[in-house]
């Protein structure tokens, strides 16, 4: 069985306001899943080396403000809202 270690932050009528996850530590996963492409062997040597296990997270800032206060449009929540052929500079 396999399993991620993510999350999503999932809020009635505004949808997903955060997501996050760690990253796999192990290169031997790593290999096993993908071989990794010239480009990412660098990533692989990293893990090989050693280090700290790493983890992050992604807020939407708008969409959280959308949910506390409840107002329908998420442009009315952005400081400095655009739409295409809206551009006053």
């Amino acid at each position: 069985m396999s399993q991620v270690l993510c999350f999503d932050l999932l809020l009635p009528e505004v949808g997903e306001v955060a997501g996050g996850s760690v990253r796999e530590p192990c290169p031997l996963q790593l290999r096993a899943r993908s071989p990794p492409s010239q480009q990412l062997q660098w990533y692989v040597q990293l893990r090989e080396w050693g280090g700290v296990p790493t983890a992050g997270y992604g807020l939407g800032f708008e969409r959280l403000l959308l949910f506390l206060t409840g107002v329908q449009n998420i442009r009315d929540v952005i400081p400095f809202p655009r739409w295409p052929l809206h551009c006053p500079h």
